[in-house]
C-alpha cells in the first residue's frame, strides 16, 4: 500500500466574488452604498445613516447635500423589512430639518410614509412613521397631503398603541392637524374624542399636555362638546384641576373649560355636580398668573350667552372677577377687565360692579400698560352704557381726569371707549357742567380727526354730549373743533356721519357758533347730505334747520319765508332768495313798499297827476342816494330810474291791457339784450357780463339796470318790477 496523500481544498468558482468587508468614514461612501442591490449592504448603510443623523442638524443638511434623500425614498417600500424599517427611522429624524421636509414634499413621499402605520408593521416602524408625519404636520402643505393619502385614520387608530412614543407621534401629529377645520371635521366623524380623553390618563406629562391641546382646538366646536360632555370628559378636567401634582397641565385644561363653558348643557352639567364653584375659588385662590387669566377667559367665552350670564350672576362670579382685578400680572388684569365687560349685560352684574369694580377699573386707567388701560376703559364702557348710576359713580371716583388722559392714545380701541364713558357721564346735566373743568372739549380734538371710522363716530357723539352749554361750545370753537366736526359730515361711514350731525346740532344752539359752522360749510355739507335718501338721517336734518334757526338773514333767502318763532333781533337786509342760478340782484319788495308808501291814497285824481319828473326824482333818495343814516342801502342805479321814467311815460297812454304787456315786454327784451334765437343762444355770453359787472362792482349785488345781458330770469324780474312801478303810477 502506497502512502496516504493530504487532499487539497477545491478552489471556488471562478464566477462568484470573494466576500469583502468594507470600513468606511466618509458619509459620501454610504450614501453611494444607497443605490447597491444587495439587502443587507442596504440595510448597514441606512443603520449608518440613522446614526449619523442622530448627531444633529449639521449632520441632516450635509446628507442633504449628498442627495441621501431621493434614494431613501425608494427603500421606504423596500421588500425587505429590515431595509424599510431603517430607511423609516431616517425620515423619522430627517424630517426635522426644513429643507428635507420641502424635498420630501415635492418627492411626494406621503403615501409611502402612511403606509408604515398599517397595524401589521412593527411598533418600531410605527414610531418612526409617526414622528416623520408628526414634523412634517408643522406646515400647512404637509397637513394637506396627510389628509389628502388618508393618514389621519391610522393616526387615530394609533393613539391606543402600548408604546408611549407612538402615542406621543400620533397625538401630536393629530394636534397639527386640528389646526384645519376639515380635519376637526374628520375626527369627529372617526369618534377620537374618547382615545384622546384616555390620553389623560397616561403617566407622561408631555403625552397629557397634548392630549389637552389638541382638545382645546377640537371643543371650538359644538359636537366636540356634547361628545366631550357624553363622554365624561368634564368630569376628568376638574380633576386635573383638582390634582396640585398636575399644575403644569392646569392652564391647558382651564382652555379645555373655557371652550366648554361655553355650552348652556354642560355648563348646567359642571353647576349642577359643584365643578362651578370649584373652577371659581380655584382661579380667585391660585397664585400662577396664567391660570388666573385663563379662568378669566373661561368666564368671559361663556358670558357672550345670556343664560351663562345669568348662572354665573347666580354663583356670584362678579366678587371672583373684582379680585382678579387687584393681580399684580397685566395678563390677568386685562382677563379679569374683559370678563367684567361681557358680564355689564347683565343688569344685576351691572349694580354689583357700581360699589366694587368701578373703582379698581378707574386705577387701572392710570396703569404704565396700554393693554391694561384699553381693557378697563372698555369695561367702563359697557358699564355706564344706560345706567346713570355707574356713571356717577366714574364721576365721584375722579375717574374724569384718567378718561380724558386716555383721549390722546395711541390705542384707537382705548379712545374709543374713553369717549364712550365721558358721553355717559355727560348725559347727566349736573355732572356735565363738571367735565368743562378737565378740558374734555380740547381733548377731543384728536379723537376728532382721527382715521379710525369708530373713534371718530365716539368722538362726535362725546362732543353732542358735552356740547349742551355756552361755554362748552365756545371751547370747543376757540379749540379749534368745528373744523374736523364739519369734516365728518361727509364721512361715507353712516354712524360717524349721525353723530357729526347730532354734535352740529347741539353746536348750534347758539349763534356765534352756528356762524362759525355755516362758515365752514356745514350748512352747504348738510343740504347735500339730505338730498340723498341713503345718506341723510333725522340728525342731518334737525342739524340743517338747526343752522338756518340761528342764522335768519341766511334761513329767509334759502327758504324765502320765516315761522312765528323766528325773531329778528338786529334785522338784516333781504336781498333776495338764494338758488343755484341767481344773480345777486336787489330786491325791490322794499323798494316798492316805500314808493307806495309815499303817496297819499291810490285812485286820487290829483295823485294821477304828479309830474314823471318828481317820481324820478323820488328814487335817488329811496335808493340811498344823499342819506345820512348809517344803515346799509342798495347802491344807487341811475339806468334803472330812466327804465322807471321810460316805461310809465310809454305805458299810461295805452288802454289796453295787452298791449301794455307786449309794449312793457318789448321794452325789457331791449334793454337785456334784445331778440335771441336759441340756435345763437351759446354766443350771447351773459355769464361773462354779470361776472365782470361784479368784480367792479366788488359785489354780488348787482343793481338790474347795469345788466344789459339779461337771461330769462333777469329779463323777468325786470319786467315784474317796472310793472309793479307802472301800476303804483296808474
Amino acid at each position: 500500500m502506497g502512502k496516504k496523500v493530504k487532499k487539497e481544498a477545491e478552489p471556488p468558482p471562478k464566477d462568484v466574488f470573494d466576500p469583502l468587508t468594507i470600513e468606511s468614514k466618509k458619509a459620501a461612501t454610504v450614501v453611494l452604498m444607497l443605490n447597491s442591490p444587495e439587502e443587507e449592504i442596504l440595510a448597514k448603510a441606512c443603520e449608518a445613516i440613522y446614526r449619523f443623523a442622530l448627531k444633529g442638524e449639521e449632520n441632516k443638511a450635509t446628507l442633504l447635500e449628498l442627495g441621501a434623500v431621493e434614494p431613501l425614498t425608494k427603500l421606504l417600500t423596500h421588500e425587505d423589512k429590515i431595509v424599510r424599517r431603517n430607511a423609516t427611522m431616517i425620515f423619522g429624524i430627517l424630517a426635522s430639518n426644513n429643507d428635507v421636509k420641502k424635498l420630501l414634499r415635492e418627492l411626494d413621499v406621503m403615501n409611502s410614509v402612511i403606509a408604515q402605520l398599517a397595524p401589521e408593521e412593527e411598533v418600531v416602524i410605527h414610531e418612526f412613521a409617526s414622528l416623520c408625519l408628526a414634523n412634517m404636520s408643522a406646515e400647512y402643505t404637509s397637513k394637506v397631503q396627510i389628509l389628502e393619502h388618508g393618514g389621519l385614520e391610522p393616526l387615530v387608530r394609533l393613539l391606543a398603541s402600548p408604546d408611549p412614543d407612538v402615542k406621543k407621534n400620533s397625538v401630536e401629529c393629530i394636534y397639527n392637524l386640528t389646526q384645519d377645520f376639515q380635519c376637526r371635521a374628520a375626527l369627529q366623524e372617526l369618534n377620537a374624542i374618547p382615545p384622546i380623553l384616555d390620553l389623560l390618563k397616561s403617566e407622561y406629562p408631555v403625552i397629557q399636555l397634548l392630549a389637552l391641546k389638541t382638545l382645546g382646538i377640537i371643543t371650538n366646536d359644538k359636537e366636540a362638546r356634547t361628545t366631550l360632555r357624553d363622554n365624561q370628559g368634564v368630569d376628568h378636567l376638574i380633576k386635573i384641576l383638582e390634582t396640585k401634582e398636575l399644575n403644569d397641565l392646569h392652564i391647558e385644561a382651564l382652555s379645555v373649560i373655557a371652550n366648554c363653558l361655553e355650552d348652556m348643557d354642560t355648563l348646567v352639567l359642571i353647576q349642577q355636580t359643584g365643578g362651578l364653584k370649584k373652577l371659581l375659588s380655584f382661579a380667585e385662590n391660585s397664585t400662577i398668573p396664567d391660570i388666573q387669566k385663563n379662568a378669566a377667559k373661561a368666564i368671559t367665552k361663556a358670558a357672550y350667552d345670556p343664560e351663562n350670564r345669568k348662572l354665573f350672576h347666580e354663583q356670584e362670579v362678579e366678587k371672583c372677577l373684582v379680585a382678579l382685578l387687584g393681580s399684580e400680572n397685566d395678563g390677568t388684569k386685562i382677563a379679569a377687565s374683559q370678563a367684567i365687560s361681557a358680564m355689564c349685560e347683565n343688569t344685576g352684574s351691572k349694580e354689583f360692579f357700581n360699589n366694587q369694580g368701578i373703582p379698581q377699573l378707574i386705577l387701572l386707567l392710570k396703569s404704565d400698560s396700554e393693554e391694561v388701560r384699553e381693557a378697563a376703559s372698555l369695561a367702563l364702557a359697557n358699564l355706564t352704557t344706560c345706567h346713570p348710576a355707574n356713571a356717577k359713580a366714574v364721576a365721584e371716583a375722579d375717574g374724569v381726569d384718567p378718561l380724558v388722559n386716555i383721549l390722546s392714545s395711541r390705542r384707537d380701541g382705548a379712545v374709543a371707549n374713553a369717549a364712550t364713558v365721558l358721553a355717559n357721564v355727560a348725559m347727566q346735566e349736573p355732572l356735565r357742567a363738571g367735565l368743562q373743568s378737565h378740558g374734555v372739549s380740547s381733548a377731543l380734538l384728536g379723537p376728532l380727526r382721527s382715521a379710525n371710522t369708530v373713534v371718530q363716530s365716539k368722538a362726535a357723539l362725546t362732543v353732542a354730549a358735552t356740547a349742551c352749554d355756552v361755554e362748552a361750545r365756545t371751547e370747543l370753537r376757540n379749540s379749534g373743533g368745528l373744523e374736523p366736526l364739519v369734516e365728518l359730515l361727509r364721512s361715507k361711514h353712516d354712524e360717524v356721519r349721525r353723530h357729526a350731525s347730532w354734535a352740529v346740532m347741539v353746536c348750534a344752539n347758539d349763534e356765534l357758533t352756528a356762524v362759525e359752522l355755516c362758515k365752514l360749510g356745514a350748512l352747504d355739507i348738510l343740504e347735500e347730505v339730505n338730498l340723498s335718501v341713503s345718506r341723510k338721517n333725522k340728525f342731518s336734518e334737525a342739524a340743517y334747520n338747526k343752522l338756518l334757526n340761528n342764522n335768519l338773514s341766511l334761513k329767509y333767502s334759502l327758504t324765502g319765508y320765516l315761522s312765528s318763532s323766528d325773531i329778528i333781533s338786529d334785522g338784516f337786509y333781504d336781498y333776495g332768495r338764494i338758488t343755484q342760478s341767481t344773480v345777486g340782484v336787489v330786491h325791490f319788495v322794499t323798494l316798492i313798499a316805500a314808493v307806495y308808501s309815499q303817496r297819499k291814497g291810490r285812485g286820487k285824481k290829483e295823485e294821477e297827476k304828479v309830474k314823471e319828473e318828481e317820481e324820478v326824482s323820488t328814487l335817488p333818495k329811496l335808493m340811498g342816494e344823499g342819506s345820512p343814516e348809517k344803515e346799509w342801502y342798495p347802491p344807487f342805479d341811475p339806468d334803472f330810474r330812466v327804465y322807471v321814467y321810460e316805461v310809465t311815460k310809454s305805458i299810461f297812454p295805452i288802454t289796453n291791457i295787452k298791449e301794455q304787456i307786449e309794449v312793457l315786454a318789448r321794452y325789457v327784451a331791449e334793454k337785456m339784450g334784445g331778440k335771441m334765437s336759441k340756435e345763437k343762444l351759446h354766443n350771447f355770453s351773459w355769464e361773462l357780463h354779470i361776472s365782470e359787472l361784479k368784480f367792479q362792482l366788488k359785489s354780488n349785488v348787482v343793481p338790474i339796470g347795469q345788466i344789459k345781458k339779461g337771461i330769462f330770469y333777469h329779463r323777468a324780474l325786470l319786467f315784474k318790477v317796472l310793472e309793479i312801478f307802472c301800476l303804483i303810477c296808474l
